[in-house]
């Protein structure tokens, strides 16, 4: 198994184990919500050492944002919404759907292109997002 992919999983491990029936009280009272400012101050972090050219520095807060990531999909996991295969699996797909110049037949000549393709593609995205929960709520209201 590659080092990484190893170091993922037992990322993943041990935030299952901090949440756990005996695990750490703090990391099981979290939520999405009582998270957020902790995402916001990690991503401020990565922020500053970004400016400051603190690239070791960097790696630690980029962890931090990690971490961030793996608690709320530990959560979803908990409350059967979503868990971190599902945000990586999302992540993948979305990749893919907007990169049509490298995974599709798209052509592009500079940056400027593709800058123009991904906003028009997550425009797309948002407005069949949009128009995919108000038929899920139309739906539901006619149950």
């Amino acid at each position: 198994m590659k080092r990484y992919l190893k170091e993922f999983d037992k990322l993943v491990g041990i935030m299952s184990k901090l949440r756990s029936k005996n695990g750490c009280m703090w990391d099981k009272e979290q939520t999405h919500e009582s998270l957020v400012k902790h995402l916001i101050s990690e991503s401020d972090e990565v922020k500053k050492a970004v400016k400051n050219r603190d690239t070791e520095n960097l790696a630690e807060e980029l962890g931090d944002v990690l971490l961030q990531v793996v608690f709320h999909a530990q959560i979803g996991k908990e409350n059967k919404t979503f868990d971190i295969a599902d945000v990586i699996s999302g992540l993948n797909k979305k990749l893919i759907r907007r990169h049509p110049h490298i995974f599709g037949n798209y052509k592009v000549k500079n940056t400027k292109d593709i800058e123009i393709m991904w906003e028009k593609i997550k425009k797309k995205e948002k407005a069949a997002g949009k128009r995919k929960s108000e038929t899920k709520k139309k739906n539901s209201e006619n149950l």
